[in-house]
Order: C-alpha cells, then structure tokens, then sequence
C-alpha cells in the first residue's frame, strides 16, 4: 500500500495533479455499509464519484473526480489503513478501467502479448465500447481483428465507428459484396476516417491499384483496422509486431480460430475473380 501512495505522490511531482482517479479495492470483509464509508469519506473530502460498478465478484471500481491534490492524498492515506479493503488500482483511468467500471467485468488480455485482447460474441457490447474508444484517440493506430467467419468482425467495428462518430471506408470486404477498392474519391482521403480491410481479400488481389492504395492508406496516420491481420502480413511488408492492438473474437471461448475455411474459399474460387460472390472492384 506504502508502494502505491508513493507512485501517486511521485506522478502528482512529475505530470502535475490529474482531476480523474479511478479506485478500485478488493473487499476483504463484506461488511454492511462498507460502501457507505467509503463513500461518505470521498463526500467530506470533496471527491466525487462519477460512477461506480462491481468489477468481476469481489472488487469494486470508482471513477473519481477532484479539484484538489490534498484531498486524493488523504483519502489514499486514510484508506490505507482499512482493514476491510485491499486497494488494488488507484490510478489515472485507462480505457479498459472505464470499461470495467461501465461493464461490470475486465477485458480478457494475453499474459504473454499485452496487445492483444480476446472477447466472445455474448460480449459484443463491450467489445463495441473497447473499439470506441481507441477510434475516438487521435493519430495513427493499426488494429488486427482475428475471428471465424459470421462472428460479428466487421459488424463489431462498424458500430463502433458510429459510437465514435467516424466515417468508416472500406477498402477491401466480403460483409454484403466482395469489394476492392482501387481509389478513393472527395474526402474520403482523410486521416480522421477509419479505414477497413479484409486482409484475406487484399491477400489474394491481383489488382496492384488496390495494392497501392493500401500502401498509401498504411502510411497515412489514421486508424486502420484489418481483419484476418495473420493473412495480410503473409504478403505485405507489415509484421504483426505493427499492430498496435490485436482482437480476438470467437463464439465460444475455447474456439480455435483457423484460416482452414478462408483457404477452402480461396481454392474453390481461384478461377473467379471475385471468389465466387460477385462484387464491385473500383
């Protein structure tokens, strides 16, 4: 506990006093009106919740808003000496904090790869809520999404762009038509757009106007989400070490996602050039 009020009162010296707190403690003794000490002790110190949720079973988080430094030392001082809590995360609100507190439970993130991040179909709310709030970041960012096909991928990051409030382009998909798109026309060239591929249909395009209008897009400091990211590296000078975040989303959490089927597709449609769907190519 020591540890954590000093990393507080060293980040107030080093990046100034932050206004939003978020507090989360692990309940050791459920007592009744627990929560009403804790909050009563925020209200005399003139710290408010902005909101507050059980996280998972056994903890509970807060976002907390203050005009003053004094009044988050003392509360973290005083706090420290509760028995019947342990605080496991007082810090500067990152996204998945909000998310917890707004969902009730933490995403699910890779202990190995830190950057990636699994959910299942009966979570699309918040996964819908996760992309959300990395599209309203501003600068470049690239995104992987892996799933099976008919998961929900490209429905997930297309609600997500209307909860972000951003145009989304497509420039390669199967979601209605296969489409490949060969340029860009009025302001859909434009950084604070979010741009879509498929990585499996960019992978196997044989028009090199598509595949220079990719490379354009990849340079162009945006948020750009590609699906099936495994397939897109394949044949591209991308790694998936440049990914900033990748997603995982399966229907059912013991799911093994293969490409077995996309390269089945593939097969059977290599005398089509549009993999048997019909689509528009412009």
């Amino acid at each position: 506990m020591m540890k954590l009020i000093k990393e507080i009162i060293v980040s107030f010296m080093e990046g100034g006093f932050m206004g939003e707190w978020y507090f989360e403690y692990e309940i050791q003794v459920n007592r009744p009106g627990l929560l009403g000490d804790i909050a009563s002790l925020l209200g005399m110190l003139r710290v408010n919740i902005v909101s507050i949720n059980g996280i998972d079973e056994d903890r509970r988080g807060m976002l907390l808003k203050a005009e003053k430094q004094e009044s988050i030392e003392r509360f973290m001082s005083i706090v420290s000496t509760m028995d019947n809590i342990h605080v496991t995360k007082f810090r500067e609100p990152k996204v998945r904090d909000r998310l917890a507190v707004m969902h009730g439970k933490y995403i699910t993130r890779d202990a190995d790869e830190k950057n990636t991040f699994r959910f299942v179909r009966d979570e699309l709310g918040i996964l819908v809520d996760f992309m959300a709030e990395l599209f309203k970041k501003e600068g470049n960012k690239l995104i992987g999404i892996r799933g099976m096909p008919r998961v929900g991928k490209t429905e997930s990051v297309v609600a997500a762009s209307v909860c972000a409030n951003k145009k989304w382009i497509f420039l390669s998909s199967t979601m209605i038509k296969q489409t490949v798109r060969n340029q860009l026309i009025g302001d859909e060239f434009n950084q604070n757009n979010l741009f879509i591929l498929d990585g499996a249909v960019t992978r196997r395009t044989t028009d090199e106007r598509h595949q220079q209008l990719v490379r354009e897009i990849m340079r162009l400091p945006a948020t750009k989400v590609v699906e099936h990211p495994d397939l897109f590296v394949q044949h591209s000078e991308y790694k998936l070490e440049d990914f900033d975040y990748i997603i995982e989303l399966r229907h059912h959490p013991d799911e093994v996602i293969t490409y077995e089927i996309i390269e089945k597709n593939e097969m059977m449609s290599q005398n089509d050039q549009f993999g048997g769907f019909g689509g528009f190519n412009f």
